[in-house]
């Protein structure tokens, strides 16, 4: 069942830019909680990241080691599906850049997977050229559980379900396969300018 903060209502902001809304979307200063099952809450301990599938090898790290990491902080804004755009997020993470360096493919595909068995698909170009980031920090503090922690994939350029909260890996494939939202009527890419909601947008 999707979860939805308490008290969340949007608003449309009179003092922003509209050329930073895309088409559909309305400004909100809150920060809404939407899931599709509940906030799973792992040990840092037996936390890791791994890059696998179509690759010369496996690649895994701890959480110490991905803290350990070059981290980039971002400011971006984010829009999600059900209509709600937050301008001027801050993020702290590591670029999928810094991930796939050094790391040898020929896939063209990415399934992000997840802690509850979440999925999401996407190009492995759109998480490439400083596109995407596992953010572990979300307004200089710990990225909280019900916003993803302790670390989530961004990739704030696509809808938000495509950044996918409580995330462990990356498969990297040669054909697309579609995640859970996706297996379920959202639009395969998610390209928020283009309105790209539900298949057939």
């Amino acid at each position: 069942m999707t979860r939805i903060t308490r008290g969340f209502h949007g608003r449309r902001r009179p003092d922003v830019d509209p050329a930073r809304v895309p088409p559909g979307q309305y400004v909100t200063q809150d920060f809404p909680v939407l899931s599709a099952g509940p906030t799973p809450h792992g040990s840092l301990d037996t936390w890791s990241f791994t890059i696998r599938g179509q690759v010369d090898q496996p690649h895994t790290w701890t959480f110490d080691e991905f803290q350990a990491l070059p981290r980039e902080t971002v400011t971006r804004d984010i829009h999600c599906v059900t209509k709600w755009s937050k301008l001027d997020t801050v993020w702290t993470g590591v670029s999928l850049d810094t991930l796939l360096d050094g790391v040898e493919t020929s896939a063209e595909y990415v399934t992000a997977f997840s802690d509850g068995g979440y999925t999401t698909n996407l190009p492995l170009e759109d998480l490439t050229g400083g596109r995407a980031w596992i953010a572990f920090s979300y307004d200089d503090e710990p990225l909280h559980p019900e916003h993803g922690g302790p670390a989530r994939l961004l990739v704030p350029h696509l809808y938000f379900w495509k950044s996918a909260k409580w995330v462990r890996g990356l498969e990297l494939q040669p054909e697309d396969e579609p995640g859970f939202w996706e297996g379920y009527g959202y639009h395969n890419y998610g390209d928020p300018w283009r309105e790209q909601r539900y298949a057939g947008d």
